[in-house]
C-alpha cells in the first residue's frame, strides 16, 4: 500500500477539477475543504456540481473507506467544484501498490 497527500485548487467556480489523474486504486480517501475557503465545495465523479456534488462547508470532511467492503476504485474517479473561484481541498489516500 502507498500513502498520499495534497491539495487541489478549483480556479474557477462551476468547473469541475480532477483530484488526481492517476490510475492507481483507492482503499480509502479523506477530503477536506480548507478552513479559509469563501464557500461550499462538492466532491463527487466527473460531473460534479453543486446540484449534485457531496457538500462539504469550510472545514467539513468526509472519509470514505472501499477497503472496509472489500473494494477499491480507481483514484482518477474523484472530481471537485466549488462555488467560489480559488477554493481548495485537502485530501489524504491510501493506495494499492
Amino acid at each position: 500500500m502507498k500513502f498520499d497527500a495534497g491539495t487541489t485548487t478549483v480556479s474557477t467556480a462551476g468547473t469541475e477539477v480532477q483530484i488526481s489523474n492517476t490510475a492507481n486504486k483507492v482503499r480509502y480517501i479523506k477530503v477536506r475543504a480548507l478552513a479559509a475557503n469563501s464557500g461550499i465545495s462538492y466532491l463527487g465523479v466527473s460531473d460534479v456540481t453543486a446540484t449534485n456534488g457531496y457538500e462539504l462547508a469550510a472545514g467539513a470532511v468526509i472519509e470514505l473507506n472501499f477497503a472496509d467492503s472489500g473494494g477499491t476504485v480507481p483514484f482518477s474517479t474523484f472530481y471537485v467544484d466549488a462555488a467560489t473561484n480559488g477554493d481548495k481541498v485537502c485530501w489524504v489516500v491510501i493506495l494499492d501498490g
